[in-house]
């Protein structure tokens, strides 16, 4: 019998593409469709609270985003700024703990310093993880990691390479969603998703509400997860972990 996933997956990670395209179908400037688009992002962690997810993981701002027009990079710099000053409290209060992943050094020194504070007043939060990828790339954190150990005089192997990835801290990704019909990871991720299960949506993100989280966790269900195992050796496991083994996870 297969081995279906879980009710709902415990980290669901999101490539939230398609606001700029959003705007533009409404002949508003892009920047209207990024501050639509964290409004969607309001309400998915809402919802990720209320079905029990554990750990969401977001794309807002991969290290190729500087290569976008400089008004489009200067407001989102402002809508991040906007967002931290009106968001962290309610996500402090709801029992969210904050991570900001990614390079911070081309960042101004007041932006570096919100995001720190954000994750300071979070810290013993553990409701939900929530982890925000902002100047962020899978090459990148690949290679940080990479340098991390080679500084330290480790061997770099596949379990201390992990260890050393941006996302150390949580279990990799169950479920990676991408909005925006675009079928691709465009750079996210590319050590944690191995195993992670895919689903792509047509709908732009800021059309991505809670019914499209809940079909996108409907089709996870279904599948049947065997990192690389037959389904025969799946007997007596769940996720293809051993059912009394005890794992480290957030």
């Amino acid at each position: 019998m297969a081995i279906l996933s879980p009710i709902v997956p415990h980290h669901v990670a999101i490539v939230m593409d398609g606001n700029g395209r959003w705007a533009t179908k409404r002949f508003l400037p892009r920047i209207a469709g990024h501050k639509q688009g964290v409004n969607s992002l309001t309400r998915c962690v809402q919802a990720c609270l209320e079905r029990g997810i554990r750990v969401l993981t977001v794309f807002a701002f991969s290290s190729e985003n500087w290569n976008r027009p400089s008004e489009e990079v200067s407001g989102l710099m402002k809508l991040l700024a906007l967002s931290l000053s009106k968001e962290v409290q309610s996500l402090n209060a709801n029992g969210v703990r904050i991570y900001f992943v990614g390079n911070r050094e081309p960042l101004s020194e007041k932006v570096q310093a919100g995001l720190a504070q954000a994750e300071r007043m979070t810290s013993g939060n553990q409701r939900l993880i929530f982890n925000v990828c902002f100047n962020y790339g899978g090459r990148w954190d690949i290679a940080q990691a990479a340098q991390r150990l080679s500084s330290r005089g480790e061997a770099i192997t596949e379990l201390a390479l992990d260890r050393a990835m941006a996302l150390a801290h949580v279990p990799d990704p169950d479920l990676l969603i991408r909005t925006g019909g675009e079928l691709r990871l465009s750079n996210f991720l590319l050590w944690q998703a191995a195993y992670s299960e895919l689903y792509f949506s047509d709908k732009l993100w800021p059309s991505f509400d809670e019914a499209a989280l809940d079909e996108a966790i409907a089709v996870f269900r279904t599948r049947e997860r065997r990192f690389g195992q037959t389904p025969g050796q799946l007997n007596g496991k769940v996720n293809g972990r051993d059912k009394n083994q005890n794992a480290e996870v957030a």
